[in-house]
């Protein structure tokens, strides 16, 4: 087969765009030099499709397996453009999400916490490379506990539980504040903003475990 390296790097580089959700957060800081390599490929696979279509033309259009790979590298980087994080949102496969709280720190790192209908959470914190952090939580009256903790590559710890807090800015898209603790002796916490909260909808709802 003509062109079957360039056929082979043009579907690895679309399966690992799609799977961005199950692999980034594995990466830590490794993230940064990855994603790097997929825009340096992305503008490859570009110049390899323009000399594709040169060839095309100089050949009068007579060979079809031109038309074919010219297709595949046309759809690829049209699909990768409009659909940077992948065609399909896997994140909606583990759950809805009951509640979502986020924050902005320095350097533009932005740390979002979702916590399921199914009792599980994930964090990702997007910081100079992708931290993910996974578990279970329950709520017990007005505090949130977190249970079965999966680290990051580069955490050496979580929070025990959190609370909601109504919020000090006057923004209509913060419905309160998450302030987390390590533990009982942790007087300052560390709080998000909270974008969504459903935690209602879990009164009739058990934990699948």
């Amino acid at each position: 087969m003509k062109n079957k390296g360039l056929y082979i790097t043009t579907i690895i580089f679309f399966l690992l765009v799609n799977t961005t959700y199950y692999w980034e957060g594995k990466l830590g800081l490794f993230a940064i030099p990855a994603f790097a390599l997929l825009v340096a490929v992305y503008f490859g696979l570009a110049i390899a499709l323009l000399r594709q279509i040169y060839f095309s033309v100089k050949e009068k259009f007579k060979q079809n397996h031109r038309f074919i790979l010219i297709g595949l590298l046309t759809t690829v980087l049209l699909l990768t453009y409009f659909k940077p994080l992948g065609i399909v949102d896997f994140d909606k496969f583990e759950g809805t999400d009951i509640l979502i709280a986020e924050r902005e720190g320095a350097a533009n790192c932005l740390t979002t916490l979702k916590l399921k209908d199914d009792y599980t959470f994930r964090e990702r914190i997007g910081c100079f490379g992708v931290s993910e952090i996974k578990g279970t939580f329950r709520v017990a009256s007005d505090t949130i506990y977190f249970d079965n903790i999966q680290l990051g590559r580069h955490e050496e710890s979580f929070y025990k539980f959190a609370v909601i807090k109504p919020t000090k800015f006057d923004n209509p898209k913060i419905f309160g504040d998450l302030i987390r603790y390590k533990d009982l002796t942790d007087t300052v916490g560390h709080f998000l903003w909270i974008t969504k909260n459903d935690l209602s909808k879990l009164k009739d709802k058990k934990p699948n475990r």
